[in-house]
């Protein structure tokens, strides 16, 4: 089965309770027609309240939620656990302290192995943001700097393109001085839909919402906007 992983810049059930365009669109990816649903919020510190939200935006649509939190782990067997999910949906948060926890669970590698066994990975923010090479974090107080990602996907990332100002100018002037690798900056309420390391499609739950692929030309930058289709 095809390798997924599905990239939101922003969004989703935490933000937007009423609109689950986006999360319809990764249930209707999954190999079966009710998928099994593991939340992880490992970067936010897997707080109740996202949890909740969680459990309550799921549990409306046609599917089989759970959590994996490494502070109460559900199985002593973690690979086995995740391999037995469709889908792997992963909260935004502190995008360093959740690599750093992950790692420490092995969580990286077993995540790893899943997708290659056909389970679908998805994220929004931080969420997304750890599946590429390298992403624009706001990890540390104030500040924008890039971070070492797990690779399953090539490149860089930036969520939140549009939504918060300084993060458009500085992860393009970081890809323009070659301080990060060429990537896509992505709208909140955008999804993009990888097979493999190829995108497959990009999707958006709100007008006017989109991504653009930014690449490193002779120490300036080149913009292509990502063709987007709007969910109905």
């Amino acid at each position: 089965m095809q390798a997924q992983i599905i990239a939101m810049g922003g969004g989703g059930f935490s933000t937007e309770p009423a609109n689950l365009k986006l999360e319809r669109y990764i249930l209707a990816q999954a190999r079966r027609p009710t998928p099994r649903v593991c939340f992880l919020a490992s970067g936010s510190g897997d707080p109740n309240g996202y949890t909740v939200r969680y459990y309550s935006a799921f549990n409306s649509l046609d599917c089989k939620p759970s959590h994996l939190s490494l502070f109460k782990l559900p199985s002593a067997d973690l690979a086995s656990f995740l391999l037995d999910q469709d889908v792997v949906y992963v909260g935004g948060g502190n995008t360093r302290s959740l690599l750093g926890l992950w790692m420490e669970w092995d969580l990286d590698r077993h995540l790893r192995t899943a997708w290659e066994n056909g389970v679908i990975l998805a994220g929004t923010s931080a969420g997304a943001m750890v599946w590429y090479e390298e992403g624009l974090t706001d990890s540390l107080p104030n500040q924008l700097v890039p971070l070492a990602c797990l690779g399953f996907l090539s490149g860089s990332y930036c969520p939140h393109f549009s939504s918060e100002e300084d993060r458009a100018p500085k992860f393009r002037s970081l890809i323009a001085t070659g301080a990060m690798s060429s990537g896509v900056g992505v709208d909140d309420g955008v999804a993009l839909h990888y097979m493999g390391n190829d995108l497959h499609a990009a999707v958006a739950a709100r007008q006017n919402a989109g991504a653009r692929f930014i690449d490193r030309v002779n120490g300036t930058v080149e913009e292509r906007e990502v063709e987007v289709h709007l969910l109905k």
